[in-house]
């Protein structure tokens, strides 16, 4: 990942994981900023995953998506992940922080819906 200024939702969204990830693995793993393999396989797994989203830059939060694109044990990795390091990043990313929280509260009925004009 690149430390460039996110250019859309999904960009944002990815890298508000990373910005996560090495807050959980710092923690977690003492690895400093560097990720752990299995971290970075994780973070790895999730772009891809982000990119080939079906609801593209109108995707809902993850947790609230109808559409389950991660396994079971991945999607419970980064359920931890985000637990431990949500409360963090508003003190070390606030801006990304509060992006991702706004996120987190659009629905996944409100997905594709056309604001009235």
């Amino acid at each position: 990942m690149t430390s460039k200024k996110p250019s859309s939702h999904i960009d944002r969204e990815k890298r508000t994981l990373e910005l996560m990830l090495r807050i959980y693995c710092r923690a977690h793993h003492g690895t400093g900023q560097q990720l752990c393999a299995d971290c970075h396989q994780l973070l790895q797994s999730a772009c891809i995953r982000l990119t080939k989203c079906p609801f593209g830059s109108s995707k809902p939060a993850c947790g609230k998506c109808p559409h389950n694109c991660h396994a079971p044990t991945e999607r419970s990795k980064i359920r931890t992940v985000m637990t431990f390091a949500g409360p963090r990043m508003l003190w070390r990313h606030p801006l990304l922080a509060m992006l991702h929280l706004w996120d987190s509260r659009r629905c996944a009925h409100d997905v594709g819906r056309k604001s009235p004009s």
